[in-house]
């Protein structure tokens, strides 16, 4: 249990500290991901992922369009690019389309 403190945090610094203090970040790194492919990527691409699973610093992506998934491998280092900038850190390295 954590002790009291006299001063006052906002809501996001007592999230953050709760965050850091449980170890918490992985996991929501991963939601993060998961909410930036969907949010760049738009509903056309959306509606053939299957699955998005940041695992380290590679982001596996499951689609069901072999079509858009030789589509997407065209443009891996910028979905990449676009996808750290709006994560405000480089968090992927590598995609993997399957």
């Amino acid at each position: 249990m954590l002790k009291r403190r006299k001063n006052n945090l906002s809501l996001g610094e007592a999230l953050s500290e709760f965050i850091s203090e449980n170890k918490l970040q992985q996991g929501m790194d991963k939601v993060d991901a998961r909410l930036a492919w969907e949010n760049l990527m738009g509903n056309g691409v959306a509606n053939y992922t299957t699955g998005v699973e940041l695992q380290g610093s590679t982001l596996y992506v499951s689609l069901s369009s072999s079509v858009l998934r030789e589509e997407l491998s065209l443009g891996k280092s910028k979905i990449i690019k676009m996808l750290n900038d709006e994560l405000g850190k480089e968090l992927i390295r590598k995609i993997i389309l399957r």
